[in-house]
């Protein structure tokens, strides 16, 4: 069977004109004795027969073309609900319609996929306890709320929608710490007093907030995230951390109190008075051990604001050294710093008491090493030794209170030391060496 193509198709629907156009010179030539007018008027009838035979024989075609262009207006609006259909059986036109006609399913498919992610977002979004709110200024210069979640509606207008309202009187009933970190302008923390004294009534929010442009305009992302439950949990399992160190480190001081106690006791009704030196002197050291865990811990809990003033880097770690020995390598100079010096140094005084025991029993001043740099902006000083280090696990929680990998450590040394430099609004970090052995670096800012 032969497949008829669009072109055969088409050559019989044109075979009339054709074969107007091939007869008509002999028309011509019969005509040439009837004279111009006859030749003229026969010319005029014979073009308009080819013209009406023309537009006849591509009327069908016109007509898929114009509705191939509807179609694709329709698909250009997001309707996909069009089809064209074309009776060429399998000629080159109709391979075009299904080609046309599979472009549209696959585009209804993606709409359809892409309608259901939107509603699988929005679905998220509306439901996350996380307060979400999109502004945008408008033509006036005013910041409006474009979007708004659920969490958000409830936290600042009882439900209600905001879009459309201006931030500023959206603002005006929150509470006076969530207005004053709105308007500073960067992430912060801070915490909300309810209406009673009680701390439990405290509530803490995370915000953060982003700038993009969307359709030429520009626009901030406020995220505000509630942290009172975690932190409260959080609190939980710190408290019952301090109780199992706490109650351990008094087991181990009381129990051999109690026990000396007893064996002072046995030794005088025996009337052996001479070993009882011993037992008080032992008896007396668990007590000064008892009374330095309980001063640490109420250094941690209660460390007073730094007072800040200048220091001469080079007296102060000379007096540091008279202290503990460390090898010095100060390539900052006199770097202009204020600092408390009673806090720093008790704070480097823990660092280089842990390079010391890191590094041995043998260790020696050459094995700890304490650097000053200066980077933009910082002061770095960095307390170095030759221990083996510390694993993934170690690093990730030595910085956290209570947290010690010694038996009787109490895991307040390097947290004492992260409060004190957080305190001077710089930072700390703990990293492996290269060669073996541990780098604390802490970064103080430059005055």
């Amino acid at each position: 069977m032969i497949r008829r193509s669009f072109t055969f198709d088409l050559f019989l629907r044109l075979l009339p004109l054709l074969v107007l156009a091939a007869a008509m010179p002999w028309l011509l030539a019969y005509w040439m004795d009837r004279g111009w007018e006859v030749i003229v008027v026969s010319a005029v009838l014979l073009l308009a027969l080819m013209w009406w035979t023309l537009r006849r024989a591509t009327a069908p075609m016109r007509s898929l073309f114009r509705a191939l262009a509807g179609a694709t207006s329709s698909y250009r609006d997001g309707e996909y609900n069009f089809g064209v259909h074309w009776r060429g059986g399998n000629d080159e036109l109709s391979q075009l319609v299904r080609a046309h006609a599979e472009l549209g399913e696959v585009l209804r498919e993606q709409r359809q996929g892409l309608m259901q992610r939107e509603l699988l977002l929005d679905t998220m979004v509306q439901n996350t306890p996380v307060a979400m709110l999109l502004l945008a200024a408008g033509g006036d210069g005013v910041r409006r709320v474009v979007f708004s979640n659920i969490a958000a509606r409830k936290l600042l207008h009882g439900g209600w929608k905001l879009e459309g309202k201006r931030i500023e009187s959206v603002l005006e009933n929150a509470p006076a710490e969530m207005r004053e970190a709105l308007g500073r302008g960067s992430d912060s923390l801070f915490a909300v007093r309810g209406e009673s004294d009680d701390e439990d009534s405290e509530q803490v929010y995370h915000l953060s907030r982003r700038q993009f442009h969307l359709n030429g305009r520009q626009h901030e992302l406020l995220l505000l995230r509630s942290l009172t439950t975690e932190l409260r949990r959080q609190e939980v399992q710190t408290w019952k951390k301090v109780i199992r160190v706490i109650s351990h480190e008094l087991n181990n001081s009381l129990a051999p109190i109690a026990s000396l106690a007893h064996s002072g006791a046995e030794l005088l009704r025996r009337n052996r008075g001479e070993r009882l030196g011993e037992v008080f002197a032992t008896i007396e050291e668990r007590a000064r051990h008892l009374e330095g865990f309980i001063r640490g811990y109420a250094r941690f809990a209660k460390l007073p604001q730094p007072r800040l003033q200048p220091v001469r880097w080079d007296l102060f770690l000379q007096g540091l050294r008279q202290q503990i020995p460390f090898e010095l390598d100060n390539q900052a100079g006199d770097a202009g710093t204020r600092i408390d010096t009673a806090q720093i140094e008790q704070a480097l005084l823990n660092l280089i008491k842990n390079a010391h025991e890191a590094s041995g029993e043998a260790s020696r001043g050459e094995d700890v090493v304490v650097r000053l740099s200066r980077i933009p902006e910082w002061l770095r000083i960095e307390v170095l030794d030759r221990g083996s280090g510390m694993n993934e696990a170690v690093l990730q929680n030595a910085l956290t209170p209570f947290y010690s990998t010694k038996r009787n450590g109490t895991g307040l040394g390097l947290a004492l030391a992260r409060e004190i430099v957080e305190a001077h609004d710089g930072r700390i970090s703990l990293r492996n060496r290269d060669n073996g052995g541990l780098c604390v670096t802490l970064l103080l800012p430059l005055a």
